[in-house]
């Protein structure tokens, strides 16, 4: 079997050839590369207005954006964080010579458990940095209340959520700041890109020399800020699959709408709960396989479609507390983290995306239900 015959977990958004080739015309013919062009900006102001959110930065990649948003609010000492995401959440602290301190998740969704947040909390504590998993909102309501009883900064790792609301709002508005992933294997993304979201005028003019070397004007550097700027070939890959993401996401929804109906009975499979309240993006389907009941492993699973050409991917596993940067954290600890080591080690993000065939789910769904 080729990689050509293989079903990926996921297929990056493109947008039709000759418009992209158009907008790379309008680019060379500019000159304009870089440094906050007409495509950076207007992408900027197409993704407010369609996430529905007051302010937001571009970035070069989905991890920059986390890197910044704790220099942005000065987060110092320790920060309350999930172990069950992807590594460059951590890696962000670690960057910014913060200590991580995980604590455990809930059984059902995966997100930060709100009941251990506040066993976790000492003198060092500056902030807590959640993950809206698979596009999930966390409980931000008691996530706030926390904080705010604490005093502490709440900056969501959203880089599951775009587009995503609850209760008809964005949940990228949540806390004191919002970071996103516009990775290929994101719902909406811009190859590599990131962005950052925030509440007011003067935080996004701070994230904006941030990400700029801290360059206020050509001769005044007023903070030690970073290059992350997105570059205008990206930004204008992202205007234009902004166009196509509606779309997108509905397919999606189709997807999950067939895995759900088929899978959702199947002894020894878990799937998601779902919220009527919440508007998703589909942008992960995970099943939690009990071996017990299901008859084989997970990782037996797992390597068995992958035999079928069906790349199905473990994520998160292993648990970020697992690796050797953290590992000897005493919150690292795996008693302290029994349900996030649960779901690890049961978790299968089944493909899901824009491009699947009717034929490619309906082998999927058959081989899971009678392997």
């Amino acid at each position: 079997m080729t990689d050509r015959d293989k079903i990926y977990v996921t297929s990056p958004l493109l947008p039709p050839l000759e418009d992209f080739e158009q907008m790379l015309r309008q680019i060379w013919d500019s000159r304009w590369i870089t440094n906050m062009g007409s495509f950076h900006e207007r992408l900027e102001r197409s993704l407010a207005e369609y996430l529905k959110v007051p302010y937001i930065s571009l970035f070069t990649n989905g991890t920059l954006p986390l890197l910044t948003s704790l220099q942005a609010l000065e987060v110092k000492g320790e920060v309350i964080t999930t172990p069950f995401s992807f590594v460059a959440t951590s890696h962000a602290l670690w960057w910014n010579d913060l200590t991580p301190v995980f604590v455990d998740v809930d059984p059902l969704t995966g997100n930060m458990d709100p009941s251990k947040i506040e066993a976790a909390i000492t003198e060092k504590t500056t902030a807590i940095l959640p993950v809206h998993i698979y596009g999930q909102p966390c409980d931000t309501k008691a996530i706030g209340e926390i904080a705010s009883r604490h005093g502490l900064k709440v900056i969501y790792d959203g880089a599951h959520a775009f587009a995503v609301e609850k209760d008809g709002k964005s949940i990228l508005t949540e806390g004191d700041m919002t970071t996103l992933s516009f990775h290929a294997t994101k719902v909406f993304n811009t190859a590599e890109g990131g962005a950052l979201v925030m509440k007011d005028e003067a935080t996004k003019r701070q994230v904006d020399f941030l990400k700029n070397f801290g360059f206020e004007d050509e001769t005044h550097v007023s903070m030690p800020g970073i290059n992350s700027k997105m570059d205008e070939i990206r930004s204008a890959l992202g205007i234009l699959n902004l166009q196509h993401v509606d779309e997108a996401i509905a397919k999606r929804e189709a997807v999950a709408k067939l895995y759900r109906e088929a899978l959702g009975e199947v002894e020894g499979l878990r799937l998601l709960p779902i919220d009527d309240s919440v508007k998703t993006n589909y942008s992960y389907f995970p099943i939690f396989v009990d071996q017990a009941s299901y008859g084989i492993s997970r990782d037996e699973l797992y390597l068995k479609l992958r035999e079928e050409g069906i790349v199905a991917r473990r994520y998160f596993y292993p648990l970020i507390s697992s690796f050797a940067p953290y590992r000897d954290l005493p919150s690292a600890s795996k008693e302290n983290l029994p349900v996030a080591n649960m779901l690890s080690d049961s978790v299968l993000c089944l493909p899901i995306h824009h491009e699947l065939t009717q034929a490619q789910i309906e082998s999927i769904i058959k081989f899971i239900k009678y392997v």
